[in-house]
This record gives structure tokens, C-alpha cells and sequence, in this order.
């Protein structure tokens, strides 16, 4: 039996005082949940990359850019996996984190997770290049000083260009050599001349040591990275989630973290932020509106009465068997999501968003007496708004489509408004593969030919850095001050913030724009079912829905957010 489950034998049943259950321990998945697993595994791929951290300005979507702390010191900047690895962490698993928009189409736990996994990599080769630094440099100080100066000049000349690369490379080569003078010069006996010749000589013998630690952990790395991205589902090792009793109050912390996350993740409250759409649903793309005044079916006669919901619960139902077909031809293999959702407005600049709490709420959740609350009452005017979801995770995750349905009734005029949103695939920064580092060079003999020539993974200034960076790892505020960090963009959301636009690729739009139709037909269709049991003439009502019908045939992408004042 696994530490994990006898852990949820001893005291699984606990459930912590804000509601969550802990039950039965901490598992940690291998993967997303079926269909997700493609935008979940290129996502956690990002926190074991080695790639400059300027790249994930590269990858930010249109309304979302990160922020890049420059470093005081670039000896201590971080690449993009240690950024990205510790920016997830902190900000969606820190004590005083802001509330997170949903990630549909990926599992953020598992990303999390992965970040986790990473960061544990990471802490064990550092703790061997700290015993390195203690041992080689602490002794010999002066020497590692003198070396550590010369490589961060090196750095800091390497960043205006290729000229002044070389420049630092040439003063490297003059360091060395005048080191070499300076042994050759001074006399062989007494202290002091051997501890200048030792603080020369053993930070060289310490930096290929740490150079072998730094290979192997670049290959366990790198290892991840490519297993994540060819589907091996490669499972985050995160021992340090699963407490081996009560008394562990970091462990239990963790847990209760990442619990809370995948509660939020379940949440049925969106942020609908002006053109920037509903925040980790995109942009609404089009919209179709079935608009009529309500008459009775016969003169003399009174329509039955009915609310909102009643309309919505009849639209729920029907949409729920949209997976059925008279004909075997495949259709929607993947049944949808249909569900209920309350939106609420925010600025298209805010930074923040708010989830609502109360009795109304559990674990972030709206009760269902308030959802039907606020479909029948909240139409106009100021507060929140109820609209029905049925949302198709397609591609792997990396297609994320949202068919939103809303019921208004003002007066004597019904209104049944259908809404499409589009969430594209997450950029293609996340899903390169890494690639061996190699070059071309001439053959001896055969000098007009050329062979490839496989180079080490980890280069001589790479093992500095991370010498360098090794012994601050344990104070992580102190590393972010002297080498910098990345800023998340605000509202932050996992999948929404690296989202691309799914226009850009045929078949995925082609997929947006099909699913309109059949979601649109059946809600007209269970709409006029009501109607006509309340008593209501619906032959404009259907004349209505035909043209509409005609209409979402030739649909085409639009930027239905923005209105031209």
C-alpha cells in the first residue's frame, strides 16, 4: 500500500473548517482528465524548460502580457522554467492569492503539480551546488569572487551584442591567462602563495564538478519536457503533498492549496471584461437573438403564466441530448458540457476579480436557488446575469468552444439570445519540443566534408549561474530582488493568458462554427415547445427562428464585443 493511501486511511475522513474534504489523501494525476490532456501537459511542460525568460513575452495573448522584472545582477536572472515554476506557485498556491479564472480545456492542478515537481528537481541539484560553493568558495573567496566578477562583466557586455560578447570572452581568456603568469611567478614556499595559486585553481575544480551535477539534471529535465509533450504522461513526484501525520503543518498546507484550486476550478461564476470577452471562455465571436412580443394563441383568451426558468430548465434538458443522432456518423463524440452560469461584469482593465461569498455560495459555488433567483429577476439593470453554457473541449483541450443562452422577458417581449465564444490552442511556445544542442564542424581528413557534432546540454556559463544562484535558492525573496521575476498578467488564469486565436487554423474554426447551428436549432426548438404549452402564438416566434436558422448557415467570426459608437 502506497504512503499516499494508508494517509487517507488514518485520517482521510477530515475535512478542513472552509468546507473542503480532503478525503482520501493527496493523489497526485499523471495527466489532464480525458480530452484535456494536450493544453495540460504543453502548459506544465513550461516549468521544466531552459529557455531565456523573454520568450514568454512571445507567447502572451492579445489582451494579456506579462511582466518581466529585470535583474539587478543578470548573474542571478532566471530562465524561463525556474520564472515560470516559481510565479505559478506562488501566485496560485501563496497564503494571500487573489481569486483565479477557470482554466476550461486543463486541469491548473496538475500544471501546479508540475511546477511542484520541478521546483523539487531543482532544490536537490542546488543543495549539491551549495555544498559545492561552501567547499570551493567560502574557503577559497577571493578566488571565486574574482571569477564571479569576470563572468558577470562577460554577461553584462554579452547583452548589447556579438562585438561585445567577444570583448567579454577575450577578457575571460585574459583572466585565465594571467592567472597562469601569476603561478608560474610566485615562489612555491611558504602560505600565502599557495592559498593565491589554490583560490585560482579551485573554483575551476569546483565549477566541473558542478558542471556534472548540472548535465545530469539538465537531462532528468529535459526528459520531462519532451515525455510531457509526446503524451507519456509523466506524473509530478510531489512527496512533500502527502503528510505522513497531523503534525506536518507545510504538508497539510500544500494539500489543502491544491484542493482549494481544483474547488475554484469548479466554480460557476465568469467575469465578462468588455472586448476582452468572458475571461477563459474568449471573445464572443457571434450572436443571434429570437426577439418577439408575446399574444395568445386564441383572441379572448389569456397566455399561462411562466418565468425565465421555466424556459431555461426545457432548453437545459434538450441540449443535454445533443450527442444523439438519427445518423451513425460520428457527430459530436465528445457529449458537452451544458451547465449553468452566473457572469459578472467587470471593467475591461481591472486587474482583480472577486468571487461572491455567503450563504448563497458554497466552495465557490452558486447555490441553486440563486441561480434560478437571478434568472428570473436580475434582467435589467445593475447585478449579475444567469446564462446557460453548453461548452465542447475539443482538440485535446486545445479548442475550447462556449455556446451561451440567456432568456429574457420584458413586458410582453421574450428574448432567447445565443452567444458564441471561442478559446483558441495555447501558443506554440509551449508545445516545441526540445531539440539536442549540436553544430556542424569539419571532418580532419576529409576537411571539405562536415559532421554534427552533439554538444553538451549545459554551457561553461550556465554552470556559473547556477552555481552562483544555488546558495540564495533557500531565500527565495532575496534571488528575486538580485536576478528578477515574472509578473503574471492580471486577471490570471492559466489557459486564458497563452491563448491563441483559433481563427488561424482551418479545422478548428470550421469545428466553432458548426456547433452553432445545432445548439441554435434545439434551443428555438425547446423554446417553442413552452410557448405553446403556455398558450402563446408562436408563428412569429417561428418565422423568426427560420431566418435565424438561415442566417448561422453562412456564420462567420465577428468582433461581437465591440460596438461601433
Amino acid at each position: 500500500m502506497s504512503r499516499s493511501s494508508r494517509c487517507g486511511r488514518r485520517w482521510g475522513r477530515a475535512v478542513a473548517a472552509d468546507g473542503f474534504d480532503f478525503s482520501p489523501g493527496a493523489q497526485v494525476p499523471l495527466s489532464g482528465g480525458a480530452g484535456q490532456t494536450a493544453a495540460t501537459q504543453a502548459l506544465a511542460s513550461a516549468a521544466y524548460r531552459d529557455s531565456p525568460l523573454d520568450d514568454i513575452s512571445k507567447a502572451d495573448s492579445d489582451s494579456s502580457k506579462s511582466d518581466i522584472k529585470k535583474p539587478k545582477l543578470s548573474l542571478f536572472a532566471p530562465n524561463l522554467g525556474e520564472a515560470f515554476s516559481r510565479a505559478v506557485q506562488v501566485r496560485m498556491l501563496g497564503g494571500g492569492r487573489k481569486a483565479l479564472i477557470q482554466s476550461f480545456g486543463t486541469e491548473p492542478q496538475t500544471i501546479v503539480e508540475h511546477c511542484l515537481a520541478a521546483t523539487r528537481i531543482r532544490k536537490q541539484r542546488d543543495a549539491k551546488l551549495t555544498l559545492i560553493m561552501v567547499v570551493f568558495g567560502v574557503v577559497f573567496l577571493p578566488g571565486v569572487l574574482l571569477w564571479l566578477g569576470a563572468f558577470q562583466l562577460k554577461k553584462a557586455l554579452g547583452k548589447d551584442g556579438k562585438g561585445t560578447s567577444v570583448m567579454g570572452g577575450a577578457l575571460l581568456l585574459a583572466l585565465a591567462v594571467a592567472g597562469v603568469v601569476l603561478l608560474v611567478k610566485l615562489p612555491f614556499n611558504g602560505f600565502w602563495p599557495l592559498y593565491a595559486r589554490g583560490a585560482l585553481i579551485a573554483p575551476v575544480v569546483g565549477w566541473w564538478i558542478a558542471k556534472q551535477i548540472c548535465e545530469r539534471t539538465a537531462v532528468i529535465l529535459r526528459g520531462a519536457w519532451k515525455g510531457l509533450l509526446d503524451g507519456g504522461g509523466v506524473g509530478a513526484k510531489i512527496p512533500e503533498a502527502v503528510p505522513g501525520d497531523p503534525n506536518e503543518i507545510a504538508a497539510e498546507t500544500l494539500r489543502h492549496n491544491l484542493a482549494k484550486l481544483s474547488a475554484e476550478q469548479r466554480s460557476n461564476v465568469v467575469f465578462y471584461a468588455g472586448p476582452r470577452g468572458i475571461l477563459g471562455m474568449g471573445t464572443r465571436w457571434g450572436s443571434w437573438q429570437l426577439a418577439e412580443e408575446l399574444k395568445p394563441a386564441k383572441e379572448g383568451t389569456e397566455i399561462h403564466p411562466f418565468r425565465s426558468w421555466d424556459v431555461i430548465r426545457v432548453i437545459h434538458d434538450r441540449l443535454r441530448l445533443l450527442e444523439r443522432s438519427p445518423l451513425h456518423t460520428g457527430g459530436f463524440q465528445q457529449p458537452p458540457q451544458v451547465r449553468h452560469w452566473i457572469v459578472a461584469p467587470v471593467g475591461e482593465k481591472a486587474k482583480d476579480v472577486s468571487r461572491p461569498d455567503g450563504t448563497d455560495t458554497d466552495a465557490f459555488q452558486i447555490r441553486g436557488h440563486e441561480i434560478e433567483r437571478i434568472c428570473n429577476e436580475q434582467q435589467f439593470g445593475s447585478g449579475n446575469r444567469h446564462y446557460l453554457g453548453v461548452q465542447f473541449v475539443l482538440w485535446d483541450g486545445q479548442l475550447v468552444l462556449t455556446l451561451l443562452i440567456t432568456v429574457t422577458v420584458l413586458h410582453e417581449t421574450l428574448r432567447i439570445e445565443v452567444t458564441g465564444h471561442a478559446l483558441g490552442p495555447v501558443n506554440s511556445l509551449f508545445t516545441s519540443k526540445p531539440s539536442p544542442k549540436t553544430k556542424d564542424v569539419a571532418k580532419v581528413v576529409k576537411f571539405w566534408e562536415t559532421r554534427t557534432q552533439t554538444l553538451p546540454l549545459i554551457e561553461p556559463g550556465e554552470v556559473v549561474r547556477l552555481a552562483a544562484r544555488a546558495p540564495l535558492t533557500w531565500f527565495p525573496p532575496v534571488l528575486d530582488f538580485l536576478g528578477g521575476k515574472l509578473a503574471l498578467p492580471e486577471p490570471f488564469g492559466l489557459r486564458h493568458v497563452w491563448a491563441d486565436k483559433p481563427w488561424r487554423h482551418r479545422f478548428m474554426a470550421d469545428d466553432a462554427l458548426r456547433a452553432a447551428t445545432p445548439v441554435l436549432r434545439t434551443v428555438h426548438a425547446a423554446a417553442m415547445s413552452v410557448l405553446k404549452e403556455n398558450g402563446v402564438d408562436t408563428e412569429r416566434f417561428n418565422n423568426r427562428s427560420l431566418v435565424l436558422s438561415g442566417m448561422v448557415q453562412g456564420a462567420e467570426p465577428g468582433k461581437a464585443d465591440e460596438y461601433n459608437a
